[in-house]
């Protein structure tokens, strides 16, 4: 069975708890750093998850993640990504504009939406980013 590859940024540790409850409901599954990836990383890959928290404006992470994305937009025509983050503020702006951009350059999001909690994940966000995990996993 392949793996499924859970790529992230976490800039305080939340988004990375995320990734690691998606990894526990997911099949086989790996979390990854987008620090320890590239794109071209992911140009084979049928389905994997991105996560984010919101920063700034409820804006991506502008110096790895941006570029990170910017770079992957380019390649996920056709491609199944599950998309969460944590956020501290606002109303998950971020990631509607997030979904709505990979949605634009040809992906499908599932559910079309993402995963997203406020700070840390809850019992609730974890039970969500698990069926994610699972989602993703059958999706292989």
């Amino acid at each position: 069975m392949a793996e499924l590859k859970v790529v992230f940024w976490s800039g305080s540790g939340n988004t990375e708890s995320m990734a690691e409850a998606i990894v526990k409901g997911a099949k086989e599954a790996k979390a990854v750093s987008m620090e320890d990836i590239t794109p071209a990383d992911l140009a084979d890959e049928k389905v994997f998850a991105l996560g984010c928290p919101a920063m700034g404006d409820e804006e991506l992470e502008e110096t790895i993640v941006e570029p990170f994305v910017a770079e992957l937009e380019k390649n996920v025509e056709g491609k199944t990504i599950g998309l969460f983050g944590s956020y501290g503020w606002g109303d998950g702006e971020w990631m509607r504009l997030w979904v709505e951009r990979m949605q634009k350059a040809g992906a499908t999001v599932v559910d079309g939406e993402g995963v997203i909690c406020a700070d840390a994940p809850d019992d609730e966000a974890e039970q969500a980013l698990a069926a994610l995990g699972a989602k993703l996993s059958e999706m292989l």
